[in-house]
């Protein structure tokens, strides 16, 4: 109990998480062409400035501007079981609780503008290559949840362990059968990326390009654990009040204990015995050995109380980060025929987020340092590799295949994160284009996500699954020099299924029993888009 300081740090742990929208997860809808049909890694257009940058300069000569408004709404869901819910107030005895986190990004812009002139093409995008909006777990999650349930099934144990030793005295220290308490964690992300670059075409049908992105990030995580009630029935009393409860229970049956030596070395004396006499004697010898038990009890209790004594009102963390980095990409072209293909690279982005943190100091659990003021925490943007291809079946109709190979194994993550991974990310990408009129397109296309996850990287902090993607939209020419898309894109995600490992706090007798993860997501997003060609 002396160290229970250890048992809070223990929830301030879970504040840990990678980031909420991006970490592996790099966004590749930069366009609501992309909205339409997501195999854009060969297709000659605007948007080709983040997915083909060889391939705009195939567009006529002239100043090309688009803008793109995006909308997207998720859902993260875990399913999660553990014996330690049953102790939760709210949780009608059930092992099994849901944990919904709901993000939204109600704006997630880009732009993109290419200068063509001759063998030229000089190019500038503006888009959130990462994150894009914020998470909330009204909630909390089961991280928070199974920590406060460890340590009320460890007061459980103390209180009937001390009520069956002071019953007897007719004293009593706070019974508990339960907890409650209010839980909270938010975060918000957002990975700005600035793209300049220039392709050139060398011969009529290949072209090459050389770019460089500044990605800046920011961030904000916020977690709140406060209200925490340790609860008999529906009584509940906050844990400084536990506390004092089970002092003064104690103190009572220390009292109890005292007058009773007092009235048995009396008793003794009056028999003819002296003092240091009746003291020895095995009725006595039994009670002092009691009331020092109960002295021993009494002050580590008291210790204990004063270490908790800062988490009286609850705890409180909120940590703003940011940070930048730029990398090289790379890209070709080439067209022969009715066929055109493509690929980029896209180099490893080095990130370090600095924290602005009110967590001033280390604490005795690692995972806390990487919101500690100050520090830098490493947040690499994985390399990227894209190739593409498209088959031109008619002049009105184009088909398109694409594959990203996002190499997450060769970042820098928080702890080494990137090691827990089985394997690096790919996507596998197919769609296409009718032109219904000379004004009017339409298009559609799916992406495959692969993800090679392992137990040891998921977490309800932070966590994706594979899925599989359709997208559709349409474009319409409403005069020569302005266009506009509109695009819907949902993502369809898998279940993750994974058992939790019994975890043993050692020094504190506190253990989160051996449980089950279940999880999964939804996305859905919609966009709007004008091309305007000078």
């Amino acid at each position: 109990m002396s160290n229970f300081k250890l048992a809070l740090a223990i929830i301030v742990s879970s504040f840990s998480f990678p980031a909420f929208a991006g970490g592996i997860l790099t966004n590749t809808n930069q366009s609501v062409l992309f909205l339409r049909n997501p195999a854009r890694d060969a297709a000659i257009g605007l948007d080709g400035v983040y997915s083909n940058p060889a391939g705009v300069i195939f567009l006529n000569d002239g100043l090309h501007i688009g803008f793109n408004w995006q909308y997207a709404k998720q859902t993260r869901t875990i399913d999660s079981e553990n014996e330690l819910f049953k102790l939760g107030i709210r949780n009608n005895n059930s092992a099994a609780k849901t944990f919904e986190g709901q993000a939204t990004a109600p704006f997630i812009p880009s732009l993109q503008a290419a200068y063509n002139k001759n063998d030229w093409s000089f190019q500038f995008n503006f888009s959130v290559p990462g994150g894009g909006g914020k998470c909330e777990y009204d909630n909390g999650i089961a991280t928070f949840e199974t920590a406060v349930g460890a340590i009320t099934k460890r007061l459980m144990e103390v209180s009937n362990q001390i009520n069956n030793q002071i019953n007897a005295l007719g004293a009593e220290v706070p019974k508990v059968t339960g907890y409650d308490a209010d839980a909270y964690m938010r975060g918000k992300q957002y990975y700005f990326g600035f793209q300049v670059g220039a392709a050139r075409k060398i011969g009529e049908n290949l072209s090459v390009y050389g770019g460089l992105r500044l990605l800046y990030g920011t961030a904000v995580y916020e977690a709140r654990l406060n209200n925490i009630r340790l609860m008999n029935g529906n009584e509940g009393i906050t844990l400084p009040q536990y506390f004092e409860g089970v002092v003064a229970g104690l103190a009572t049956s220390s009292e109890r204990i005292q007058n009773g030596i007092t009235q048995t070395v009396n008793a003794y004396m009056a028999a003819g015995m002296t003092q240091e006499q009746a003291m020895q004697t095995p009725e006595v010898q039994k009670l002092v050995t009691a009331g020092q038990a109960l002295q021993s009890t009494s002050d580590e209790i008291r210790n204990s109380a004063e270490v908790l004594a800062p988490y009286s009102n609850g705890m409180n963390l909120k940590s703003d980060q940011t940070g930048w980095g730029i990398a090289p990409i790379l890209g070709i072209d080439y067209k022969t025929g009715s066929f055109n293909f493509a690929a980029k690279y896209e180099f490893k982005t080095r990130m370090r987020m600095k924290n602005n943190s009110d967590l001033k100091e280390s604490t005795v659990v690692a995972a806390t340092n990487k919101f500690v003021d100050g520090t830098k925490v490493p947040e690499d943007s994985p390399a990227l590799l894209t190739l593409g291809a498209q088959w031109e079946i008619t002049p009105s109709v184009r088909v398109n295949l694409g594959y990203h190979h996002f190499f997450d194994t060769s970042t820098h993550w928080y702890e080494h994160s990137e090691k827990e991974l089985d394997g690096d990310t790919n996507e596998y990408l197919g769609g296409a284009e009718w032109d219904i009129t000379d004004k009017l397109q339409v298009s559609g296309g799916v992406q495959i996500t692969r993800y090679q996850m392992a137990d040891g990287f998921m977490n309800d902090m932070s966590f994706v699954v594979n899925s599989w993607t359709f997208g559709l939209g349409a474009g319409y020419q409403i005069t020569d020099k302005v266009k506009v898309n509109a695009a819907y894109f949902q993502t369809n995600y898998t279940h993750y299924n994974m058992d939790t490992p019994e975890q043993n706090i050692a020094g504190l007798g506190l253990v989160i029993p051996a449980g089950k993860n279940s999880f999964t997501r939804t996305n859905k997003v919609v966009g709007l888009g004008v091309e305007i060609n000078i």
